[in-house]
């Protein structure tokens, strides 16, 4: 049964450098990469080398521990580079394209004939897999489980973030594939979360085989922690699984097309001459996205959004699973008069500027913490902004103290870091929240395995 749900707890941070609904058909990337750091746990081990030739489809590495979990390529070319880090990790595996994707064709039946286990073998050999996730610990979903849902979230209410409705306004075909395929894996039900103020207009409303459910509020409404949260939590020894809307498409083409054909669209945002969604290839070069643009050594390139996103250099790749580029100021500047300025310019959570008499503006906002660290004290201002009965101050606590058991009875197994994250952006002691988060679910996960 659908639910409605809204949402009063949260915050919208309003930046200047919303993509324009315009698509820009970039050219072939110079090259594409995977990166196991992508991947939470995942040892990675190769299985090319190079100078090895690969088509679209081909697998690059595998985790050494699951064997079956291939990694594979997301176009035809060369092994260009095997780049490594400390103690050999592997940090990416970049492919020189060819002038022309050629793919390697998949053996996949009539979807509607195929059991669970041949949907699996299917996308396990054909690398699409990893788009699965897992809830709890936000990791590669396992094959051999069977969760009690499937989620997935059509709108993301991150700063800047896509508009999946216009994203894949051409792909409606190939997501309702992707869900018939996503439906195969479980008994229970695939849960499509909708942002209500779009259920007039999107595409998504028209998808069948799944649970519509209806959401509204401030950022974080789009998170699909916060969604299952509200929908059917997750409990000690549950597995859920999520998926991102443009993965889904991926999976579906799988299955139409006997390919892995791995097209996306990357909003590229933020502080750029124009904001616009870009056609492109899984793991482009951030040069790709980027060639029209000059910018300084003072501009910070993050693939993601500016709260949960990672910071790339411009010779970097895209991440596996993100959908925007955005671009921003470095912090690295002195302010004129400091916090004695009223501040008209300045975004606050607290309303320490002036600018909350301003509440539709948007802003330019750069890296600077506006602050230093500081005693890490009970302030109650993460409850402001978390829509979860959790309490996030004492389970970050107990992550810190290493109580297992009290961060099993304080909810552990419902969150992730991207859920912490506006907890970490409104933060007066400037705590790392999401790091410590993420020591908390390694913690717990190495001590179950």
């Amino acid at each position: 049964m659908s639910k409605t749900i809204k949402l009063r707890k949260g915050f919208d941070i309003k930046m200047q450098g919303v993509a324009e609904h315009i698509f820009i058909q970039n050219p072939m990337p110079d090259s594409v990469a995977l990166k196991p750091t992508d991947f939470v746990g995942l040892t990675a081990k190769m299985v090319v080398k190079e100078g090895d030739t690969v088509l679209a489809g081909d697998p690059l590495f595998i985790d050494k521990y699951r064997t079956e979990d291939q990694f594979t390529s997301p176009l035809s070319g060369v092994v260009s580079a095997i780049n490594r880090g400390e103690r050999r990790a592997l940090l990416n595996v970049v492919v020189k394209p060819d002038s022309e994707i050629q793919y390697k064709t998949f053996d996949v039946a009539d979807l509607n004939a195929m059991s669970r286990e041949q949907v699996i073998a299917t996308m396990l050999e054909a690398g699409v897999w990893p788009f699965i996730k897992q809830r709890p610990f936000d990791i590669i979903a396992n094959p051999s489980d069977k969760p009690k849902s499937i989620h997935i979230s059509t709108f993301d209410t991150a700063p800047l973030a896509p508009d999946y409705t216009f994203a894949l306004e051409e792909s409606a075909a190939d997501f309702q594939v992707g869900v018939n395929a996503l439906r195969k894996l479980t008994d229970g039900v695939v849960n499509l979360n909708i942002y209500k103020e779009d259920r007039a207009k999107t595409t998504f409303t028209q998808i069948t085989g799944v649970e519509q459910n209806y959401f509204n509020g401030p950022h974080p409404a789009g998170n699909v922690g916060v969604q299952i949260h509200h929908i059917n939590p997750i409990n000690k020894g549950d597995v859920v699984w999520v998926v991102n809307p443009q993965d889904v498409a991926i999976i579906g083409r799988l299955f139409s097309s006997k390919k892995f054909d791995a097209r996306v669209v990357v909003a590229l945002t933020g502080a750029v001459k124009a904001p616009r969604y870009y056609k492109t290839i899984l793991g482009a070069s951030i040069k790709s996205f980027l060639a029209s643009e000059t910018l300084s050594d003072d501009m910070r390139v993050i693939s993601g959004n500016v709260l949960t996103g990672t910071k790339l250099g411009k010779e970097d790749f895209i991440s596996y699973y993100d959908s925007q580029v955005t671009v921003i100021e470095e912090g690295n500047k002195p302010t004129f008069m400091g916090w004695l300025a009223p501040g008209f310019g300045k975004y606050s959570f607290s309303r320490a500027f002036f600018s909350w008499l301003q509440p539709n503006k948007k802003y330019t906002l750069n890296t600077n913490y506006n602050g230093g660290a500081r005693a890490f004290v009970f302030t109650g201002i993460y409850e402001q902004v978390l829509p979860m009965d959790i309490y996030p101050m004492q389970l970050l606590k107990a992550i810190l103290a290493e109580d297992i058991d009290k961060m099993e009875q304080l909810g552990i197994y419902e969150v992730v870091p991207e859920d912490f994250a506006l907890c970490e952006y409104v933060c007066p002691s400037k705590i790392e929240i999401q790091t410590i988060l993420r020591q908390g679910l390694d913690l717990i996960r190495k001590e179950l395995n």
